[in-house]
């Protein structure tokens, strides 16, 4: 009998845990970080030390050296790493060496939008080849129906022979621009 107590009250602890994940995830935001130029990766490191749910998207560039080429990975947004929080824990964040401060309008800290971030989380996973791109508020919404990117949306644009989706983060005024095929977009 102690056996079948001892492995109910571990399930129901293991079971306690995933409710209140599910609550602090219903409850919670994502905030863009603003940090010190060049500190993304030390401050997303940080976070995650501890326990904020981070996320700092990197992209691929070729660099060329006076002696060679190098593939280097970038901030896709420099000067901001994204964060989920309650903002109820604010000091421990704020305190974070290298972080300058929470993105803010009018005194309040902006919220960047679950689709947004799981957006620029499928442009990331896909492999596709994307960059930072200015931001665009107007053009044609598409939405992507094939492929790995399917079901992101964003503005489609066409630079020299290749066709783009450009993604706006609109609490940054950033935008990524991610390569696809254009059978792969639909206009919404």
């Amino acid at each position: 009998m102690s056996i079948c107590s001892s492995a109910l009250a571990q399930f129901e602890m293991k079971d306690a845990r995933i409710a209140e994940a599910q609550v602090f995830a219903a409850n919670s935001s994502w905030y863009a970080i603003r940090v010190r130029p060049r500190w993304e990766r030390t401050v997303a490191t940080a976070l995650q030390a501890k326990q904020y749910e981070e996320f700092l998207p990197l992209y691929r560039k070729r660099t060329k050296w006076s002696d060679r080429l190098k593939d280097i990975d970038h901030p896709l947004f420099p000067g901001y790493v994204f964060c989920r929080s309650e903002l109820s824990g604010r000091p421990p964040l704020v305190t974070t060496p290298g972080v300058v401060g929470i993105l803010s309008f009018g005194g309040r800290p902006a919220i960047v939008s679950d689709q947004e971030i799981e957006a620029v989380k499928s442009i990331i996973r896909s492999g596709a080849n994307a960059g930072p791109w200015p931001y665009l508020n107007e053009g044609t919404r598409v939405r992507i129906q094939y492929g790995p990117l399917a079901g992101v949306e964003g503005i489609l644009i066409r630079a020299k022979a290749d066709w783009r989706i450009v993604l706006s983060v609109e609490a940054l005024c950033r935008s990524v621009a991610v390569e696809i095929d254009r059978e792969w977009a639909v206009s919404i």
